[in-house]
């Protein structure tokens, strides 16, 4: 797979017949390797050895209804008191972080109203902290915040 722009992490990976197989750390299963989830799969290990996450409150694939419809958030983060803090929407490296990605997860976080929102394709990360929800006010971050910066 290639290297994204996120550090270089090593990752136990088979191959079942023709498709090859990655194994996700927090699932603790083998899950089909796509580029969407190359992606997903190096965001955790930053989050969890850059960012300080705490692997058990790291949740991926994780289902929510929205308007009836069944919705999966790419990777949801809680604080200590089990209380979403971060909603991450990862994308294949081909695909472009465009409105139609930042639409996606503001629509998700309707469901939610986490404070911290980030869109990621592997090479470009872009991270917003919502202030007002009532007033739409937001700010866009510079970084990832640490797992310790978070403000829950």
């Amino acid at each position: 797979m290639k290297q994204l722009n996120l550090p270089e992490y090593s990752f136990r990976i088979i191959r079942k017949g023709e498709t090859d197989l990655i194994l996700d750390p927090i699932r603790k299963k083998y899950v089909r390797l796509t580029p969407e989830e190359w992606v997903r799969q190096n965001f955790v290990q930053y989050l969890v050895h850059e960012g300080k996450y705490p692997a058990g409150l790291i949740g991926i694939e994780v289902m929510f209804k929205l308007n009836k419809l069944r919705k999966r958030a790419d990777i949801l983060v809680h604080n200590r008191k089990g209380e979403p803090v971060m909603l991450v929407e990862c994308k294949s490296d081909e695909v472009k972080l465009d409105d139609k990605v930042n639409d996606q997860i503001v629509e998700y976080n309707m469901n939610y109203r986490i404070p911290y929102l980030v869109i990621t394709n592997g090479m470009s990360h872009y991270a917003v902290k919502i202030t007002d929800y009532d007033t739409h006010q937001f700010e866009y971050l510079l970084t990832i915040p640490l797992y310790e910066d978070l403000q829950t």
